[in-house]
């Protein structure tokens, strides 16, 4: 399947970043042929290839391992925080995460539609330091931020079908 940008959902914990003056938002979908929730979802997305490598660049930042162990608790809500992110909201549906920063979030979602789909949601909001612009660096790797969302939700609707 082919993710694709769309509208953040009116109703998405995201949408709280969306009309914030110097605030980016986006958001991409997929569908999944079949059910899941939203733990397969934070499982397989956190769990990708992809999302691996930035998982070894992150143990250098954070100087630590992250383990499967630990995307597992957050899938099952046991835990608050995952590597440089902690819950800022979650639902049975969706789930908002903060960088330890305080500047970037991470959304994911799952919304079950007619025929047996599940759209799978990814979505991110990078939110300037008060009374400032998004910085230029920020806007210049806004492209390969949007290529790179899309490829781990593709990833994460692949490990989810054929695991």
């Amino acid at each position: 399947m082919i993710a694709r940008a769309c509208a953040v959902p009116r109703d998405a914990l995201l949408s709280a970043y969306v009309d914030r003056v110097g605030t980016y938002t986006d958001c991409f979908e997929v569908m999944l042929p079949g059910q899941a929730n939203l733990d397969d979802l934070i499982a397989a997305f956190y769990t990708t290839w992809l999302f691996r490598l930035e998982r070894a660049i992150l143990t250098f930042g954070l100087r630590r391992r992250i383990s499967d162990s630990e995307v597992m608790a957050l899938a099952n809500g046991t835990a608050k925080g995952f590597a440089a992110w902690q819950v800022e909201s979650r639902t049975e549906a969706q789930i908002l995460l903060r960088d330890l920063s305080g500047r970037t979030r991470s959304y994911l979602a799952v919304a079950p539609k007619e025929g047996g789909v599940t759209r799978l949601l990814f979505g991110s909001a990078v939110v300037p330091r008060e009374g400032a612009e998004l910085g230029a660096v920020v806007r210049a790797i806004l492209p390969l931020h949007r290529l790179y969302s899309k490829a781990l939700l593709r990833l994460a609707e692949r490990k989810m079908r054929w695991g």
